[in-house]
């Protein structure tokens, strides 16, 4: 009888196909978390809003200002210089030159400003309205690093069965070529095996092309090259979605969503702008104080700024200064009418965030269920599957398969492993979505993640 693929063999290219690279894990590979930390250091969409949110602390800064004394300096020196004709009688003795040096501090201390207290709130929300975003930059970047990190591991998983696959069909081919060879098959079983290896070596470059890809961008995200994802360890259990109920994740989404509380700060900024507006009724009330020192110098007699003698003069004063507009065009009622407006646009975008954060999660959790039922549909396909082709294997030494049979099975099974391979990292892509979608997604959500991974 012509050899056929032992069982041993066969066992070892279905471990190959089902597990990928997972039994040859590089010895340096880098978890999610780790990566995270590099992304960080270097994507720059992020690195954009983190400098946007550290402007916004500067801007606060500037509007404590306001609420704060003010300090001024002024120094000035003038030249004059006078020479009368003389046959003006009273200017015998006033020709000549003289100088006037001065220097003035003055200062304002804001007693009353209705203005200046609402610009300093509106800072504050802004200032909160800044971190909200960095918190959805962070939570983009930990999404879209987990995709490029799960996409190289599918493709290598891909490359995995694409490389078992052509390997279990060359030795179906084998078999076939020897089985003409002694007369016990037709030409037909070596052509349809020669078909099959000849796709799957196609299909074996496309799939490496594929990773090579994959590869790239993940490398360019982190800004590293040949990083080295960790495959999941197997056996894995899925961890379950806590809190199990839609309307949970719901609930959390429109009270904690970063998208939903930036609405409600700028909701907030809008209903202090009405107040700022309203605020040009009203009047300031200020403490000033101001001092001056003056050095007159030059010929005696001859009349300055400061009189016809020379020497230092000193003035001060204090008090309290009162400013408040009693008619402006119409220019507040009507920014008081703009405001109002702006703050309804303010309120309808908050309903919208709410709304949008409410679909997005739903959505998000129904596609999570689909993938964890999906990767349970798969397990139980992968074990028929195996057993299918162990029969087909069976029936076809015995003669009632032919080897057309064999490869349809060994087709099957492989692209069932690649495929629960694939719905497993969905699986956690989706949760790590969810939590997204909820507004939760942190940091420490890529450390669970990890814990699915090899060491």
């Amino acid at each position: 009888m012509p050899r056929r693929p032992t069982p041993r063999r066969l066992t070892a290219l279905l471990l190959a196909a089902g597990l990928g690279f997972g039994l040859t894990a590089p010895l340096h590979a880098q978890t999610l978390a780790e990566l995270f930390e590099a992304a960080r250091t270097y994507d720059a969409t992020y690195l954009a809003a983190r400098a946007q949110a550290d402007a916004a602390q500067y801007r606060k800064a500037q509007a404590d200002a306001l609420a704060r004394p003010t300090l001024g300096l002024q120094a000035q020196t003038a030249q004059t210089y006078r020479d009368q004709p003389s046959s003006i009688p009273s200017a015998a003795g006033n020709d000549g030159s003289g100088n006037v040096t001065s220097a003035a501090l003055s200062g304002r201390y804001p007693l009353f400003n209705r203005a200046n207290d609402a610009s300093i709130a509106q800072a504050e929300r802004a200032l909160a309205v800044a971190q909200a975003e960095l918190t959805l930059a962070e939570q983009d970047l930990i999404v879209r690093l987990s995709q490029a990190y799960f996409d190289v591991l599918v493709a290598i998983e891909t490359v995995a069965t694409a490389k078992a696959s052509k390997a279990a069909i060359a030795e179906q081919l084998a078999a076939a070529r020897r089985n003409f060879e002694v007369g016990t098959a037709t030409i037909t079983d070596t052509r349809e095996a020669q078909a099959r290896f000849d796709l799957a070596r196609a299909q074996e470059i496309s799939a490496e092309n594929d990773l090579l890809v994959k590869r790239i961008a993940l490398d360019q995200l982190v800004g590293r090259t040949g990083v080295q994802p960790r495959p999941l360890a197997l056996p894995v259990a899925l961890p379950p979605t806590v809190p199990a109920g839609i309307d949970d994740w719901v609930g959390l989404a429109e009270s904690a969503h970063p998208q939903v509380r930036r609405a409600q700060l700028a909701l907030d900024v809008a209903t202090l702008e009405i107040d700022k507006a309203r605020a040009g009724r009203l009047p300031t009330v200020d403490v000033v104080a101001s001092w001056q020192t003056s050095y007159n110098s030059g010929t005696s007699g001859l009349g300055t700024s400061l009189g016809p003698y020379s020497g230092s003069f000193n003035n001060g004063q204090i008090g309290v200064q009162l400013n408040w507009p009693l008619y402006t065009g119409g220019a507040v009622d009507n920014r008081i009418r703009e405001t109002l407006s702006l703050q309804d646009k303010a309120r309808n975008d908050l309903e919208a965030a709410r709304r949008g954060v409410a679909q997005a999660t739903r959505q998000a959790f129904t596609g999570l269920k689909s993938g964890e039922a999906a990767v349970g549909a798969l397990e139980a396909a992968e074990a028929s599957s195996k057993l299918a082709l162990e029969a087909t294997q069976t029936g076809y030494r015995v003669g009632v398969r032919v080897n057309l049979d064999v490869l349809n099975a060994q087709s099957q099974l492989f692209a069932t492993q690649r495929d629960l391979a694939a719905a497993r990292y969905n699986v956690l892509l989706g949760t790590l979505r969810l939590r997204q979608a909820a507004g939760t997604l942190s940091a420490a959500d890529l450390e669970a993640v990890s814990r699915l991974l090899q060491p």
